[in-house]
């Protein structure tokens, strides 16, 4: 998701009546004071011919600038495998969300039950237009649901419902990305049969989830933030484990956040930044809708398109969304992404 109240004011740090900005009690991490303005961009007609090869030279741009001293590529696969696991030459130096260091043996189990591929009617694309589809209100009365449809690839986050909603989101998904905590309780309703089912792991205990419900364990219901679904009808041929090169990716070169933050002070990305990031990887063109908070100073407007949560839900979340507003101010600017709602 993404914070949609940004101006140059904002960027030098300044209010809306000029004054510094400085956090208010009860923000969390969200900074959600110094965001009084609309942040709008124009909305994007999806009707366009495949601009081959343009995205990986904007990718590279805009993440291989920042990547340094590394040499950035595209060429990442987008799911483990398990047979990465067994002679690995350089483990991963991070922890969970950012690497696998520590979760190496239940995440062996994991693998052995799930697969890795991508879809061959995906692969076998000659143009990969995508649309990243948010969560977020404005999508509500939008009448988005027939162009969303057109895309080649939809990717969807955590538990939004696209049953009852269909004129407004549309009915395809290619992906939906999530985490136990936002999984969907009935993903069968909400996806369609090929839907590929991709975890997001940001904890060990996210793989320890997965391997109950796929081999039918006896559930565990400490270690997470919120229960997750303990009966979950999903077909395991349809599950993917992301790779967490995304979310280091999305966090130390779009977001600058360190890998190793002292744990009062975490922050993480959101599943939707992290969604555009693998989107920058995979796709010829990357389209966004539904990303965008409401104005701050109006506590009664929802947030998402399905439910009636306000920004209060978030205020003691660990993302920091105005960042995150900044960084796809910055991909919409050159030209990396285009949007298809305004905020």
């Amino acid at each position: 998701m993404l914070c949609s109240h940004l101006d140059s004011r904002l960027l030098a740090g300044r209010g809306k009546d000029g004054a510094s900005c400085e956090r208010g009690p009860g923000w969390g991490n969200h900074h959600l004071c110094c965001l009084p303005y609309s942040f709008s961009f124009p909305v994007q007609d999806v009707r366009t011919t495949c601009p081959r090869g343009e995205m990986e030279k904007k990718a590279t741009l805009l993440i291989g600038k920042l990547c340094v001293p590394c040499s950035y590529t595209r060429d990442h696969p987008m799911f483990l495998h398990l047979n990465d696991y067994f002679w690995v030459k350089n483990r991963s130096p991070y922890e969970l969300p950012y690497g696998t260091k520590g979760s190496e043996d239940i995440l062996l189990r994991v693998l052995a039950i799930t697969s890795y591929s991508v879809p061959e009617s995906i692969q076998s694309m000659k143009c990969r237009r995508c649309a990243v589809v948010g969560n977020g209100h404005r999508l509500r009365n939008s009448s988005m649901g027939e162009a969303i449809n057109k895309y080649d690839v939809v990717i969807r986050l955590n538990n939004a419902p696209v049953h009852g909603y269909e004129a407004d989101v549309g009915s395809k998904t290619t992906m939906r990305l999530f985490y136990p905590e936002s999984a969907h309780f009935d993903p069968r309703r909400e996806n369609n049969p090929d839907t590929l089912l991709v975890l997001v792991p940001f904890k060990p205990m996210d793989f320890q989830w997965l391997e109950m419900i796929l081999n039918d364990k006896k559930r565990v219901r400490k270690g997470f933030w919120k229960q997750p679904p303990l009966i979950w009808d999903a077909n395991p041929e349809q599950v993917r484990i992301l790779n967490p090169y995304f979310m280091e990716i999305t966090a130390a070169k779009l977001l600058n956040l360190s890998m190793k933050q002292p744990r009062k002070i975490k922050q993480k990305p959101t599943t939707g930044l992290l969604a555009i990031t693998l989107a920058l990887h995979f796709c010829d063109l990357v389209h966004i809708a539904g990303f965008g908070y409401p104005d701050s100073a109006n506590k009664k407007q929802t947030i998402h398109y399905y439910e009636q949560i306000t920004l209060k839900s978030m205020a003691a979340s660990e993302h920091n969304v105005s960042h995150e507003a900044l960084a796809i101010k910055r991909m919409l600017e050159l030209g990396v992404l285009k949007n298809l709602t305004q905020f």
